[in-house]
């Protein structure tokens, strides 16, 4: 497809990280969120956040123009982050899931939200199995109705993204079988998958009908895979697992903006959404999920299979005018070759089981990669 000759200006970008913290003997996780955020917030403000289980950890970026100022800022992050838990006597772990877990239900965060989620849903929750660390992208957009027609022109490429972010294969313990396997278990939650294609009053008309009929707290509780935010002047991507390698997060963002650059160009020339159905769009996700990179995909424009690595090379190309525009063309090539080189975090976590026999050896390799920042 050929590219509009005129690019808008380069959209922000900011990324929001989930974490595990694990006991630094047994490697099990740890209720210490409370005393490890008390102590972050001192530096970081109300940029550091509790989530649904005591056990993790929320931190979010500051928007971004300029990628490098976006690794120095997750970079800071992180290493703010990792002190705290090491104060703690616990470690900072960016995995999608939990690689171990002992018996147990696993308490809540105590906050009226989350118990009045916990009460509602309990079906859904299952202990620290649901304990589930996502790494969502905030695309700038000028408002909700630019959210919406990005979000409807990129779902198509976003099962690609999320085969480069798979970080979960081992939970509780046990070799999922899954890439991403933080993906399966966030999917028993209500509205999780491909957003709809809707424009803003059609929006409006169904988040007000989800939660008027109790199928949602409120609308907070909309989890597409991408989504308006309701708080800034975002669309949110919330399909990758975290990543402890922080070139993997980078590289997202990237492609992310990139590709977004281009959307929102055509966008502006009146382009239609590409018609994908919904069906094949799930199915997509699922197989992404199952096989991150090593299977094949569904390409975003014929619908037809294609191997993940031929589709992660054509989402490059696809969001290359806009890499370039942003002045990360260079980067994102370099990152990808080496993604492709070293292997997805899921590769990259069974391949360390090989080596060294156990899953606590997963947990500390880890560990390591999350606080090994510059």
């Amino acid at each position: 497809m050929a590219c509009p000759s005129t690019l808008p200006a380069v959209p922000t970008v900011g990324v929001e990280e989930e974490f595990l913290l694990v006991d630094r003997h047994t490697r099990l996780p740890v209720e210490r969120a409370p005393q490890v955020i008390a102590d972050a917030a001192t530096v970081l403000g109300d940029r550091v956040q509790a989530e649904f289980f005591p056990v993790q950890v929320e931190v979010c970026t500051r928007p971004a123009v300029r990628l490098d100022g976006l690794r120095a800022d997750l970079a800071r992050l992180r290493s703010v982050l990792a002190e705290a838990a090491a104060g703690a006597d616990c470690l900072l772990v960016a995995s999608g899931t939990p690689v171990l877990a002992g018996p147990g239900p696993g308490r809540i965060t105590d906050d009226p939200r989350y118990r009045r989620m916990a009460a509602r849903y309990a079906g859904v929750l299952d202990g620290y199995d649901g304990a589930l660390c996502g790494c969502h992208v905030h695309l700038g957009t000028d408002g909700r109705r630019q959210a919406l027609a990005l979000g409807n022109h990129l779902r198509p490429w976003l099962p690609v993204v999320q085969a480069l972010a798979v970080n979960s294969p081992f939970a509780t313990g046990r070799d999922s079988g899954f890439a991403s396997w933080r993906t399966v278990q966030w999917s028993r939650w209500p509205t999780v998958g491909p957003a709809p294609v809707l424009d803003e009053e059609q929006y409006e008309v169904l988040a007000d009908a989800l939660v008027d009929r109790g199928i949602l707290l409120d609308r907070r509780m909309i989890y597409w895979y991408a989504r308006p935010s309701e708080h800034v002047p975002t669309l949110e991507v919330r399909i990758a697992d975290v990543n402890a390698d922080l070139e993997t997060v980078l590289l997202l963002a990237a492609l992310l903006r990139g590709l977004a650059t281009v959307l929102l160009a055509e966008i502006r020339d009146g382009r239609p959404a590409p018609a994908f159905p919904s069906g094949l769009l799930g199915a997509a996700h699922w197989q992404a999920a199952r096989t991150g990179l090593a299977g094949d995909g569904v390409d975003p424009r014929t619908g037809r299979p294609a191997p993940m690595r031929t589709l992660a090379e054509e989402l490059l190309a696809r969001a290359a005018p806009g890499l370039a525009a942003a002045g990360d063309l260079a980067a994102a090539e370099s990152a990808l070759a080496r993604l492709r080189r070293l292997g997805t975090g899921a590769a990259r976590q069974r391949r360390t089981l090989r080596r060294h026999g156990h899953l606590t050896a997963v947990v500390d390799e880890l560990a390591a990669l999350t606080a090994a920042v510059p």
